[in-house]
């Protein structure tokens, strides 16, 4: 029996003897059929009774026995497969052998059915130095693991979000392993026939469990996946549907695509590259609305084609030297070469699909100067687009018709930015800086002619050269709009912000009051935030930003980025870029516990590790990295950099991502290592860091210089040293240069568990300290408690028939109110944890303390009250008992001339804490003290039970 249960788990048969059987086997078989089986008695017998009333009676219509074995076998396979049946409505897409796993698990680890396992996995559990064989279940929301070995047995069951950090990696005793940590255990997983596969997997899941505990996002199966064109072996619909996402969000970071848009696949293929005349390899990727190319050979090349922007695709003659060659054309006149695509019709149909799908635009004006030509900055009318341009296509053309307060013929910043208004002097530009502004310009229209313009633009190394030296001042807005994917945004959303100004005009929150405090502190000393014109326009981008995306409302930090977005954009397309900025390339940054800040802290300080190792242990010791991190990555170094270097950042930022910011920031400290290195506190390096950031001066900058606020740093008598704002990114560049997208994302992950994780463990002792003065439970008891209370409430999110649970959870709200229980969950608690649960009136007695404890009447308690109403059962005297005992019997609106019919079991000196204890009650009581105390039903000595 021990060597068959193992092999069972080892080897995922049906080997294993139930303790209790049921056979078919005729007399003159030596074959028997197993009919059931059970764990217990009860369940055999069970399972013989329907036997007996549904199956034997009919056996004996048969003439010969294996009529019978056939009939029974076929029953009982019919049984068996009605019941999977209608255990698994939903699933039909999933595969028999999955089916059968996981029905399996669920009765394993007693998970009800909507709990869905996504795939399971057999591996070794190391409990000490032995590997237990057996199969690790990883479902939506817990990691179980099931191992039966020569008569040892193991159970874990471990939920997503109790998860701290998970590692894969390869030691002496622990051959190439996953580690998954707890806050109370770590746990190792190994010999995986694909250990990446199941890493990537479990990473999916706990990040889904971590935006979970983070906005209250919980996992919604996409219904909506296309079934795959050949049947997939022991692949869930679920499995598919998180590896969908998975491209989904590598396809829509690398290329800066909206948040909707939805891989549809991808293939093989080379591009024709004009501007080097070579056919580069690489992948071709279908979606929606975009067609897009990257090369194998990194940022050799990126191209994204919006189908809205495509007027012809064709299939061209194959030949040996060009196979299967095809050619997409555009509305702005440049037409695209593919070739060597191995299933060219087929992609042509879905590229065509789409574009019937894809909503026709006319080409409209718009108030940008797009013109291949160098605009004249001195000129005070603003040129239209030629109907040819790329990007014709604009929503603010919207704006000039639309009878709203902020139009281009009533506000200026509806139409251009603010340094527009603000101009410089003639001077300024025929000086050498002019010169070399217009060169600049003129290596973009160079670079533009050979390599495009608009979104259809070829992005190679070169682009990230030009980015590098700083983008000219006329061309800023419409780079950071193209480079930041805003302008894909803004053209399918045509009159989204002139409506959401409308809207939000007259409204107040908190998150306007907030954003008035601050309007007059964003860019103080810039000409163009000290007058209502600028700061008008400020506001009603943050108000309508405010009330686009309620979850973040306002963030201090948001406005120092809006005002320089403002300087060189229109307001709809300062409002989009503000969009690309907190919902994509800065994830959860804006928000009120900045998790997505401290996420990529974590991330400087591991890479400070890696790449200064002198430097890092010193840095901690000062505590110098939390400081600083946060006021440069939030604000871009906006905030600590003179402003002219600083929007040299934020082109590179905006071509690059969070990498670059990086980079820089490990440049700055290798630049300052000596000195960091002999300070003796924190103070000291701050000042060292904020006099150096203070005199990265831009040379080439045609603005006048701005007076910055960190002048204040620099002391002594000697000149501070200048540091060239482009030499310092060359530099950053030239030693920490290496570092990849993929990499950075694969760490933020890492980060992020342990970043919500530390925040979770924060509210629970912000919670507990909150609620431990007058409560009689310890602090320990208290946590332990608040664990429970809060995984009752998770549970709701997970298995409740609907979302109400998760969706009465305000993050707005102080961490005490997040986490609140209905009465059903109330109830189970009560049963579970309460010395008062008594057989069949527990939940009539947990439904009148629930009413009891809700004070506010919303049919919701929260953690205080809930401790409230244990603290009195564990913790209160008698006479506090008795009283909330007569309170829980009130009927609603009454307070007196209540009885109760129970047989007491006080003995005298109860009785006369009882008839003292109803004094409390009510006057009109006292008379008939007597009565309610020999007829009390309360049994206090039993308590215990």
């Amino acid at each position: 029996g021990l060597l068959v249960g193992t092999l069972d788990v080892v080897l995922d048969s049906s080997a294993r003897v139930a303790p209790y059987r049921i056979l078919h086997q005729t007399q003159d078989s030596q074959v028997y059929w197993a009919v059931a089986c059970g764990s217990s008695r009860k369940e055999i017998t069970k399972h013989w009774e329907w036997l007996e009333n549904n199956l034997l009676q009919t056996l004996s219509i048969f003439d010969n026995e294996e009529d019978i074995t056939t009939f029974v076998k076929g029953k009982i396979h019919g049984i068996i497969a009605e019941e999977n049946k209608n255990e698994q409505p939903q699933s039909e897409e999933d595969p028999g052998k999955f089916k059968e796993a996981e029905l399996k698990m669920r009765k394993q680890f007693g998970m009800p059915e909507v709990e869905k396992l996504v795939n399971y996995y057999s591996c070794s559990y190391w409990k000490g130095r032995v590997p237990r064989q057996g199969w690790l279940y990883l479902t939506v929301n817990h990691l179980c693991f099931y191992s039966f070995l020569l008569g040892k047995e193991v159970t874990l069951v471990i939920q997503w979000v109790d998860v701290t950090q998970l590692e894969k990696n390869a030691t002496l005793l622990f051959p190439e392993c996953i580690k998954v940590s707890t806050r109370d255990s770590e746990l190792y997983f190994s010999m995986f026939l694909n250990i990446n596969e199941t890493f990537k997997l479990m990473e999916q899941l706990a990040n889904i469990a971590m935006r979970q505990l983070l906005d209250n996002e919980s996992f919604l199966q996409d219904k909506s996946l296309p079934k795959p064109r050949r049947p997939l072996k022991n692949i869930s619909a679920l499995k598919r549907d998180l590896d969908a996402r998975a491209k989904n969000e590598c396809y829509r970071a690398t290329f800066r695509l909206p948040k909707d848009e939805c891989l549809d696949g991808h293939t093989d293929c080379t591009l024709w590259t004009p501007f080097n005349k070579m056919h580069i390899p690489g992948q071709m990727f279908v979606s929606n609305n975009y067609i897009c190319f990257a090369s194998r050979a990194e940022e050799a090349c990126h191209l994204i084609i919006p189908l809205r922007e495509v007027t012809i695709v064709e299939k061209a003659d194959s030949s040996s030297v060009l196979p299967s060659p095809l050619s997409i054309s555009t509305k702005s006149k440049m037409t695209f070469f593919f070739a060597n695509l191995k299933d060219r019709d087929f992609l042509v149909q879905r590229i065509s699909d789409f574009l019937q799908r894809t909503p026709s635009k006319k080409p409209c004006g718009i108030d940008r100067e797009w013109k291949w030509s160098v605009a004249d900055p001195s000129s005070e009318e603003v040129p239209e687009l030629p109907s040819s341009s790329p990007l014709a296509v604009s929503p603010t053309s919207a704006l000039s018709h639309r009878p709203v307060s902020f139009c281009a013929g009533q506000v200026p910043t509806a139409s251009q930015g603010l340094l527009k208004l603000f101009r410089r002097n003639s001077e300024e530009l025929s000086g050498p800086k002019g010169m070399k502004e217009k060169m600049k310009e003129e290596s973009w229209n160079i670079h533009f002619f050979e390599y495009g313009r608009g979104m259809c633009m070829y992005r190679t190394a070169k682009t990230r050269e030009l980015v590098q030296k700083g983008i000219p001042e006329n061309l800023r807005g419409e780079l950071w709009l193209l480079f930041s994917g805003a302008w894909n945004e803004m053209v399918t959303h045509s009159g989204y912000y002139a409506d959401l100004v409308e809207k939000s005009m007259g409204r107040y929150n908190l998150a306007t009051e907030e954003i008035e405090r601050d309007l007059h502190r964003s860019m103080p000393e810039h000409p163009a935030f000290q007058n209502e014109l600028g700061i008008a326009a400020l506001r009603r981008v943050l108000t309508a930003y405010a009330f686009r995306n309620p979850t973040i409302g306002y963030c201090q930090a948001m406005n120092i980025v809006t005002s320089v977005l403002l300087l060189y954009c229109n307001e709809e397309e300062a409002f989009w870029l503000l969009v690309a900025l907190c919902e994509r390339m800065l994830p959860d940054y804006y928000n009120t516990r900045v998790v997505g800040a401290l996420v990529d802290q974590g991330i400087f300080e591991e890479l400070t590790r890696e790449y200064l190792p002198q430097l890092s242990e010193k840095m901690q010791d000062l505590g110098v990295i939390s400081t600083i991190s946060l006021s440069w990555f939030l604000t871009l170094f906006l905030s600590v950099m003179p402003f002219e270097s600083a929007v040299v950042i934020v082109d590179c930022f905006f071509y690059e991502g969070i990498k670059f910011i990086l980079q820089v920031s490990l440049a700055i400290l290798d630049a300052n290592m000596d000195k960091l290195l002999q300070c003796c506190d924190e103070g000291e390096a701050m000042t060292i860091l904020g006099r150096y950031l203070d005199n990265v001066v831009n040379r080439q900058s045609v603005s006048p210089p701005i007076p910055h606020l960190h002048a204040l740093l620099t002391s002594g008598d000697d000149p501070p040293l200048e540091i060239d704002i482009f030499e310092l990114i060359k530099t950053s560049y030239e030693k920490f240069g290496n570092l990849k997208a993929d990499d950075i994302e694969q760490m933020r992950f890492k980060q992020r568990l342990k970043v919500i994780q530390s925040l979770e463990d924060t509210a629970k002792k912000s919670v507990v300290r909150a609620v431990s003065g007058d409560i009689g439970f310890s602090m320990e008891e208290l946590e332990e408690l608040y664990v429970v209370f809060k995984a009752k409430y998770l549970m709701s999110c997970y298995w409740g028939n609907n979302r109400a649970a998760a969706a009465r959870r305000d993050q707005s709200l102080p961490y005490l109110e997040q986490y609140r229980i209905d009465m059903e969950q109330f109830t189970e608690l009560f049963s579970s944890l309460t010395p008062w649960a008594c057989g069949a009136h527990t939940p009539v007695l947990a439904a009148r303390l629930f009413r009891l404890l809700d004070e506010n009447r919303d049919s919701l308690i929260n953690f205080k009250e809930f401790v409230t109403g244990m603290s009195g059962m564990y913790h209160g005297d008698l006479t506090e008992k008795l009283k909330v005992l007569y309170k829980l019997h009130l009927p609603p609106g009454e307070d007196s001339n209540i009885c109760f019919s129970v047989n007491t079991a006080l003995n005298p000196e109860e009785t006369e804490s009882a008839l003292e204890a109803t004094s409390y009650f009510t006057e009109d009581v006292t008379a008939e003290v007597s009565p309610f105390v020999s007829e009390l039903d309360i049994c206090l000595h039993c308590e215990s039970q």
